[in-house]
This record gives structure tokens, sequence and C-alpha cells, in this order.
């Protein structure tokens, strides 16, 4: 299903943060088929010609700072300018009991209000403590409804805490767990552009040449 493209190990230094990523992936891999985003939270257009995936975990500090720093470059290039590049969000859970609880209601407000999802998905990253407090519990199902009861025009935040705490969304959690085995997906954030996992995530030329090539191979 995979073919081995290219052996490179890349360290990524977020200096600001005081935090140190080592990303272990020694090789770039490209799938037959790309991940199906059916029923995922996507920005865009579902059918789109080049998906762009995350991987990720709202307890992943790496996850944060590539939300507020190459994913902006995203919106801006792609996003909010062409239908011919969508992005979705896949839950993955690395990181315990809160990883999953947060999975829980993100799955809760796409289901219930998908209109306030990337707003929340936000909202829970915002959320997210500094490196030095990151082991500290924040994330629980009391916590998630206010952070739902927070938005404007936002979900339910009862909704929220009582979708979470009856694990009303497990099977669609469950299904984001499939998919990351199914890609072998080790490390978050991990960011495919179709059947491409990229070697560096936070690689921005990486990620826009991937997908200008995608959508050259489309044209």
């Amino acid at each position: 299903m995979k073919s081995k493209i290219l052996v490179l190990v890349t360290a990524v230094v977020f200096i600001g943060m005081g935090v140190f990523v080592i990303w272990g992936n020694d090789t770039s891999t490209t799938f037959d088929d790309r991940p199906s985003i059916e029923d995922q939270p996507t920005l865009g257009d579902e059918t789109a010609p080049v998906s762009v995936v995350e991987f990720g975990d709202y307890k992943c500090p790496a996850c944060k700072s590539w939300g507020e720093t190459v994913f902006p470059l995203l919106e801006e290039t792609y996003l909010n300018s062409s239908d011919d590049v969508s992005f979705t969000y896949i839950n993955t859970l690395f990181h315990g009991e809160e990883s999953e609880l947060a999975a829980l209601a993100s799955e809760s407000v796409w289901e219930e209000n998908p209109d306030s999802f990337w707003t929340f998905h936000k909202t829970i990253f915002d959320n997210q403590p500094d490196q030095q407090n990151h082991d500290e519990r924040w994330i629980t199902s009391e916590s998630l409804g206010d952070m739902a009861g927070s938005l404007e025009n936002g979900p339910d935040a009862e909704q929220v805490v009582e979708d979470v705490e009856n694990g009303t969304f497990a099977d669609e959690v469950e299904t984001d767990q499939n998919v990351v085995q199914e890609y072998d997906i080790e490390l978050t954030p991990s960011i495919m552009v179709n059947g491409t996992l990229l070697e560096d995530p936070f690689d921005w030329e990486e990620l826009n040449a991937e997908i200008e090539e995608a959508l050259e191979d489309d044209s």
C-alpha cells in the first residue's frame, strides 16, 4: 500500500516555546489511496482534488504550534481562495484520557453544530496550558462544556458535556483511530497531502510544493 521514498530525520526546535520536538519519522511515505474524509470535520469541499489532512491531538503542544504557524499559511494561500484544496482534522489519541475526552467533544460539536466546529477546535488549543504546565490535567467534560459555552452562537454546552460523559460519539472517535492505524501514524501532528505523508509538518515549503504538485497532477 505504501512505498518508501526518502530517508530523513527532521528535528524541529520551537525556541520561543522552549519546546524541542524531534520528528522520528525516518521515511517519507506515499500510500496508494488518500485517507477517506467522509463525515470528517473538513474545511472546503470534501470532493476537492487536493485533500490536506492533519492527524492531531488536542493535548499535543506541537499540534497547537502547527495551528498557530503553518495552518494560517495554508488557510491564506489555499483554503480562503481555492475550491480545489480541502483541510480535514482527524483525532489521534496519543495522550491518554484527556485526548479522548477532547476528541469526543469535538465530534459532538461537529455533529450538533458544525458551523461552530472550527472555532471550538481552536478554542481547545487556545486553552492548552504553557508547556511547563502541560502535564497538569486541564481537559475534563466540565472544562470542555465551559469552552463550548464561551462561544458566541456556539454549541449547546450542556449537550457537549452530556455527549462526552456518555461517549455518544465513541464510534466516530474509533473510526479516527482506525484511520490512524491504517496509515501508520506515529507522531502528531502528521500532515498528509492526498496520499503523501510529509516528512516535516512544519516545513511550509514542502507542504506548499506537495499541494502544487497535486494540483498540477489534477489539471
